[in-house]
């Protein structure tokens, strides 16, 4: 998980923007992209990624989720 300091803050305010941007990191610091030369996609196609990048795809999913699902309402959107 990235860490901001100071008043740095996304460009993105959007729902799920803290953990898409975690998972975009994850995937440019993968050894797939960096030695590879693949785009994230072809690695997460692949599934050639960290296990770390797998735990933040599937927040990144459950975020997306929660905010289609209307029982989610009162429990508030998954991820951060």
């Amino acid at each position: 998980m990235m860490r901001y300091e100071g008043n740095e803050k996304l460009a993105d305010e959007t729902a799920c923007a803290g953990v898409r941007a975690d998972l975009k990191m994850c995937l440019l610091e993968s050894e797939c992209c960096r030695l590879d030369k693949k785009t994230p996609r072809q690695c997460l196609q692949d599934n050639s990624v960290p296990p770390e990048c797998q735990v933040l795809r599937n927040t990144f999913y459950e975020c997306k989720r929660s905010l289609l699902d209307n029982r989610q309402r009162f429990r508030g959107r998954k991820g951060y």
